[in-house]
């Protein structure tokens, strides 16, 4: 190994945005100036090249600003990366149970969905009771605790909401959960693994994590869905709508839009290599 190999570190970016347009217009733009680019040697598209950030967060301070979907200037007669409607379709996916014929998962199956283990339906329990929560207005709570073709399921979103309401803001535990360790043995594994929460002077904001992050489409299709799901749990809370926190170690551009995404920058990726 080279010692200009040894020398090479992670370059973690943060990025500082007012809206989700502006977000995504900053993560296209430096994402042609400090991405990496490799081929992928497993996973979704094996073979196919991307640039992609080592690591970044970005921090979104007013997500609810309309538009929540960028557009691009008219003068590049460029496509916009997500359709105007698409959110129509999109927030059942991520907000309701529903899986069409083909899918193993969705994110709203994950969230809102998720079998219940038959050991835990037995709540209180002498083994369960000290261990799992026992209060009866979770566990008696049919939007919660969902029976629904003889199976038991959890609905995340609303225990998130009944526990905020009726236990106060001040904790760490209510995290929408995504992934779990058998999605290891999935050929499509959930890019979002997580939304974190939190409640801080009256607003409620979201930390979200992804494990990898188209950051043409996804990013903006992706957000804005998780925006709308905000807004409507910050309002069954009865608190204000607040920021968003993302992260990811995967967020890339597809060789197949490179082009397009150093058009909007007005500088090619081989410009900031070379340094001309």
């Amino acid at each position: 190994m080279s010692s200009a190999t040894k020398a090479v570190k992670l370059n973690p970016i943060h990025i500082e945005a007012t809206s989700l347009p502006d977000a995504w217009f900053q993560t296209i733009y430096k994402c042609i100036e400090v991405g990496r680019d490799f081929t992928i040697d497993s996973g979704s598209f094996a073979g196919q090249k991307r640039l992609e950030f080592d690591y970044i967060t970005v921090h979104i301070k007013f997500p609810g600003s309309r538009p929540l979907l960028p557009q691009i200037p008219l003068q590049y007669s460029l496509p916009n990366p997500v359709a105007d409607d698409y959110l129509d379709d999109y927030l059942p996916y991520l907000m309701t149970g529903a899986l069409k014929p083909g899918e193993s998962y969705t994110y709203g199956q994950r969230i809102c969905k998720y079998p219940l283990p038959k050991e835990y339906q037995d709540y209180d329990s002498q083994s369960n009771s000290e261990i799992l929560i026992q209060d009866k207005g979770i566990w008696n709570n049919s939007s919660i605790i969902v029976q629904e073709d003889n199976s038991t399921y959890l609905n995340q979103i609303e225990l998130l909401i009944w526990m905020y309401k009726n236990k106060g803001a001040r904790t760490n535990q209510m995290v929408l959960q995504v992934a779990h360790p058998t999605d290891m043995l999935l050929q499509d594994p959930p890019c979002l693994r997580h939304i974190d929460t939190r409640i801080q002077d009256g607003k409620l904001h979201f930390v979200v994590y992804f494990r990898s992050w188209d950051l043409w489409a996804g990013f903006p299709a992706n957000l804005a869905g998780i925006q709308l799901m905000k807004e409507y749990i910050a309002a069954e809370i009865g608190v204000e709508d607040g920021e968003i926190v993302a992260s990811s170690k995967g967020l890339h551009l597809y060789n197949y839009v490179w082009e397009l995404a150093e058009c909007i920058r007005g500088k090619t990726i081989d410009d900031f290599r070379t340094g001309t």
